[in-house]
């Protein structure tokens, strides 16, 4: 009978998230498509959103290690909420943002018309990203028990090699931003690079490369926020 009452108690606290939180954007993706902590899955939905078309070519390391799997349960429900409420902050300060609810996860995606763009051929941070990421670390410093994946891109023009590197540097220039600039743990950043293997637009046409040259983020619960969780779930 205990076990019956918590179940409820759980679904109960589910659907109060979905009815609250249901004018957020990045949320409504979650509870559409994946009905992320609630479900629990792999962490192929995030990877997926975050490489483009081609997951598994190209790239440095092993995102799947990086991101895990998702939470289910009645953890998997108050990492949720906490998840829901950190991309409808992002949403709020950074409207130019491409924000989703992934999984347990939140994906950031910049391009050249949201907020932070290069040059072309270069990887310093100008002036109106640094607006746009001094934002984003204001609200990674509200949530610290958040892990952050920056993973950088390019368009096909150019060497595949010069591609490659141009994408590592600018992943790592954002990297670099947050925690040189702005103080945030260095733990938290893991930094990957795909140059220009894994398009999300044609690149036949200006504006698909414009969506291309690209920077995510992925944001996921650490294990810290995952513990607490599953005690205060009591599982």
């Amino acid at each position: 009978m205990k076990t019956f009452f918590k179940q409820i108690t759980f679904v109960a606290l589910a659907f109060t998230i979905i009815v609250s939180l249901g004018s957020c954007e990045a949320t409504r993706n979650a509870n559409n498509k994946q009905k992320g902590a609630v479900i629990g899955a792999t962490g192929g939905a995030i990877l997926g959103a975050i490489i483009g078309n081609n997951v598994g070519k190209g790239g440095n390391g092993e995102l799947g290690a990086v991101i895990g799997g998702v939470v289910g349960g009645g953890a998997g429900v108050l990492i949720g909420s906490k998840m829901d409420k950190q991309a409808q902050k992002i949403e709020q300060e950074i409207p130019g943002a491409q924000v989703e609810r992934v999984d347990d996860g939140i994906v950031v995606t910049f391009d050249e018309n949201s907020g932070v763009y290069f040059d072309t051929a270069k990887y310093n941070i100008n002036s109106a990203s640094q607006a746009t990421l001094d934002k984003l670390a204001n609200v990674l410093k509200e949530y610290p028990d958040t892990d952050v994946l920056v993973v950088g891109h390019t368009d096909s023009v150019g060497a595949d090699e010069m591609n490659m590197t141009l994408s590592k540097n600018r992943a790592q220039s954002v990297t670099n931003y947050f925690v040189q600039n702005k103080g945030l743990s260095s733990g938290r950043f893991t930094t990957n690079w795909y140059g220009e293997t894994a398009p999300v637009a044609d690149n036949s046409t200006a504006e698909g490369r414009a969506k291309n040259r690209r920077v995510n983020l992925a944001i996921v619960p650490n294990e810290k926020m995952k513990n607490e969780a599953k005690q205060q779930a009591g599982e």
